[in-house]
């Protein structure tokens, strides 16, 4: 790797503006020698202040360190000024309306609190008001209009940050759903923030819809707030809308550091905590909230409510591959691991790539990609071409157009982010998990791939038996505390033929390194073609822990070389008894 001054000052003029991860762009170097002087042959990865960089053209490299405070690129947007509003301090209505609701004058200052006369549309009039200001860059850049005559809101600017991040200390937060609630705690003198965008709107089946992932931004934004915290107290209100958001901010923190609060049945919030049971009722919420562990001791009470949903609708499954015959055997369940193998070019990374799609196309999932034999850009060609179900490169079948790649390209900028190490090392599992955890906490991702393993850095002051064993648990951890679920492709080891010339079908026991590929996995499975040049691949379950979300079984589905998508077999009658025995889903194959 070079290290030249004089190559470095353009990349870093370049650079300027990007934010933390991996990104492409044009060549400082080269562009201007070449035709196509807009290709964005440069890889950069960065890494709070460090970059590395590499052009795939030209093969300039090399890596530097920046300064955390660099006078911002001319190509950031301006920030923010504060909104001009006419405040004044709280008066004697402010206070007592505050009062009413147990909140000091004293309080409410230390938060910025202010009085304001303002329009609210939904009132379509003027009314005495709370300002409540949300501060970004110790400057406050929107406010939160609340009226002390009516229930009605509005908003001046656009609220981006927690409400009180500018006055947290500590390495314990609690984080609630409304500015009055963490006004309440902050009475009771507990650290508190409140999210600035209120719960999410939409709610599915319990769960944030994907669509509001970007919802949760302000995360990102306090990430190394977050990062130092040992304890987070989740306190949002007790309606659906206040569980799902509870649930997304607990797997986007890591559950294995979150606590949540259980509310009197006579309140829904903390402020209704404050006034109906006081100070020690506030104190009493949070030294009662209950943990979120990945394992570990509950009453029965706690699995109540699920065992009432089993009753009312069965164990149902995980979500649809988008293949009716593969569902029978295997479906996609956040919070587990799926162990993925087979002999090399039988098509299991192509698998898992189509199974992404799918779920991108019909639930909005996420997912971050860890692809060690798959540059991201010839990576990012494969999923275009299985959204599209068009080639992406020139043959006998038309190729997609420009358009249709525009299109592929805003389909896979909103659903797919790369872990990509630029300059071609090995990295340790440590490194991936911590990659993968940012992609949650940023992108709200609920998938992430790791293909293959043997391009991980092995610990070598542990056997490879145990080093297997120790690198699963951790994902196996961290997919249960993120509730994410993880496809960890491993290769088998070289497989004989039998006596007919034939392939046997590798399993979890077939994995080179170490047993724990097969008691380790929550689901193991195995994509299998005899013949390369075969149009059908065999899918087969060989372990799936949980009955609800799948069985052993082999099913097949047809793949089109064209396209590089899958599609269910057509069954048909003509085929020999033997030929047509993948359809025999009782185990074993």
């Amino acid at each position: 790797m070079t290290d030249n001054s004089s190559e470095q000052e353009p990349v870093m003029q370049a650079v300027k503006g990007l934010r933390v991860g991996q990104h492409r762009i044009v060549c400082p170097h080269c562009s201007g020698q070449r035709k196509k002087n807009k290709d964005r042959s440069m890889s950069v990865e960065i890494l709070d202040n460090d970059v590395r960089y590499k052009c795939w053209h030209c093969g300039v490299d090399g890596a530097f360190t920046v300064e955390k405070h660099l006078k911002p690129s001319p190509f950031e947007p301006a920030k923010s000024k504060s909104p001009e509003l006419l405040l004044k301090p709280l008066d004697d209505a402010a206070v007592e309306w505050l009062e009413l609701r147990k909140i000091g004058r004293e309080t409410a200052e230390k938060f910025g609190v202010q009085a304001i006369r303002h329009f609210l549309p939904g009132a379509g009039a003027t009314q005495d008001c709370l300002a409540f200001p949300n501060f970004s860059d110790k400057f406050p850049t929107a406010y939160k209009i609340r009226s002390i005559e009516s229930k009605n809101f509005a908003c001046v600017g656009s609220p981006k940050n927690f409400f009180g991040m500018h006055k947290f200390e500590g390495d314990t937060l609690v984080i609630c759903e409304g500015e009055m609630d963490c006004l309440a705690f902050a009475e009771a003198g507990i650290a508190s923030v409140s999210i600035p965008n209120g719960a999410v709107n939409k709610v599915v089946d319990g769960k944030v819809d994907p669509t509001d992932d970007k919802k949760f931004q302000y995360l990102w934004d306090n990430k190394e707030v977050i990062e130092g915290l040992d304890r987070i107290v989740i306190a949002c209100d007790a309606d659906p809308a206040g569980e799902a958001t509870a649930e997304e901010l607990s797997r986007r923190l890591g559950k294995d550091k979150v606590f949540v609060v259980s509310y009197p049945e006579d309140c829904k919030d903390a402020n209704d905590v404050l006034c109906e049971h006081g100070i020690d009722g506030v104190v009493g919420l949070v030294e009662g909230a209950k943990p979120l562990p990945i394992s570990g001791l509950y009453d029965p009470d706690h699995f109540f409510q699920h065992v009432d949903e089993i009753y009312a609708h069965g164990l149902g499954q995980g979500e649809t591959t988008g293949y009716k015959n593969v569902d029978e055997l295997y479906t996609i369940r956040e919070g587990q691991l799926t162990v993925v193998t087979g002999i090399p070019s039988s098509g299991k990374s192509e698998f898992i790539d189509q199974l992404m799609v799918n779920l991108a196309e019909s639930r909005d999932w996420k997912f971050a990609i860890c692809s060690f034999e798959n540059e991201p850009s010839l990576h990012i060609s494969k999923l275009a071409s299985k959204y599209l179900r068009k080639p992406f490169f020139d043959g006998v079948t038309p190729r997609m157009t420009h358009d249709e790649l525009d299109d592929a390209k805003k389909f896979i900028s909103n659903n797919f982010c790369f872990v990509y190490q630029a300059d071609g090392s090995l990295c340790t599992i440590d490194h991936i998990i911590s990659r993968i955890k940012a992609a949650v906490l940023r992108y709200g991702i609920r998938g992430a791939v790791i293909d293959p393993y043997n391009y991980i850095e092995r610990d070598r002051s542990m056997s490879e038996t145990d080093w297997v064993s120790e690198m699963l648990t951790k994902l196996r951890v961290f997919a249960q505390a993120h509730d994410v679920h993880i496809w960890f492709v491993a290769h088998p080891a070289k497989m004989k033929r039998l006596a007919d010339g034939t392939i046997p079908v590798p399993t979890g026991h077939d994995i080179s390194g170490s047993a724990a590929f097969y008691a380790k996995a929550d689901v193991g499975l195995t994509v299998h073609r005899n013949d390369p040049e075969s149009d059908i691949s065999s899918v087969i379950v060989w372990k799936c822990r949980f009955s609800w979300v799948g069985r052993q079984g082999r099913t097949d589905l047809r793949y089109d070389k064209t396209t590089s998508t899958y599609s269910e077999k057509t069954y048909d009658p003509f085929l020999s008894q033997s030929s047509d025995r993948s359809y025999n889903t009782n185990y074993p194959f």
